[in-house]
């Protein structure tokens, strides 16, 4: 698969309609790699005219200034926007609600200001446009999907229904977790916790929501987020269901069953 960066389309005279700002996760971890692919996937197929940053991006110090380290995030940012505002980016899609929060809502504080848009509504977006069309006997049809909100999607930007919507077009069955939109519960990774152990005589959280979902009885657990698939599928492995329950993301699920 061969994505434009900006530099390339820059030399070239030319600018996209999007940048797809592909994140940490997504550009090194095995398992968001293929998030990645599948969204560049979907994106390539409809003829959206998006490009990428390529080596030229950098993180955007969301991990950092959850940990604490101010100084280090507004350094990351500050050389982000420059960045953003040299290529004269006005649209932003991310797979990963941590980029999408942070670039949303925090960089504009630091003179960074984007249209952001986070890729559950973006392909809510494109399903209502018809552009993303469903075939009539989709991989996914039919089967029990559980769907859990990400905490920096749900309760930090209130985004609930646009990922309903992506999951009710591919005719599948959706079931709810016991805590689920504003009352959802973590997976675990916030707050920079996915890089360290539990504290002790605490349970890891991960644990605890993946047997939520297992106990829907679905076959799926739907994510939209990088982390939370690392955190729920390393939960469904403690709790013995790999062979049973698999996390895939929303973008996976769309790619495997559009026409």
């Amino acid at each position: 698969m061969r994505i434009p960066t900006m530099a390339e389309l820059t030399a070239e005279g030319k600018s996209p309609d999007i940048l797809f700002f592909v994140g940490c996760a997504g550009s090194f971890d095995q398992r968001a790699q293929k998030i990645t692919k599948a969204f560049a996937t979907i994106l390539q197929k409809i003829g959206v005219n998006f490009a990428i940053l390529g080596k030229e991006e950098m993180c955007n110090g969301d991990p950092a200034r959850r940990a604490g380290n101010e100084f280090l995030f507004q350094m990351m940012a500050y050389q982000n926007i420059r960045l953003l505002d040299g290529y004269g980016i006005k649209k932003i899609v991310t797979t990963c609600p941590h980029c999408f929060n942070i670039l949303k809502n925090e960089y504009p504080a630091l003179g960074g200001n984007y249209e952001v848009v986070h890729h559950t509504v973006f392909l809510q977006q494109l399903i209502d446009e018809g552009k993303i069309r469903m075939k009539e006997s989709g991989e996914f049809k039919g089967k029990k999907i559980t769907y859990h909100d990400s905490c920096y999607l749900g309760r930090a930007n209130n985004i609930y229904e646009a990922p309903r919507k992506v999951l009710e077009a591919l005719d599948i069955e959706l079931t709810e977790m016991k805590r689920s939109r504003s009352n959802g519960f973590c997976c675990g990774a916030g707050g920079s916790q996915v890089f360290k152990e539990e504290e002790k005589g605490t349970q890891r959280v991960n644990n605890e929501r993946a047997r939520e979902a297992i106990e829907t009885g679905a076959q799926i657990i739907a994510s939209n987020c990088p982390y939370c698939m690392t955190m729920l599928t390393d939960g469904v492995k403690y709790n013995q269901k790999e062979e049973e329950v698999k996390v895939i993301d929303l973008a996976e699920l769309i790619a495997g069953s559009m026409e």
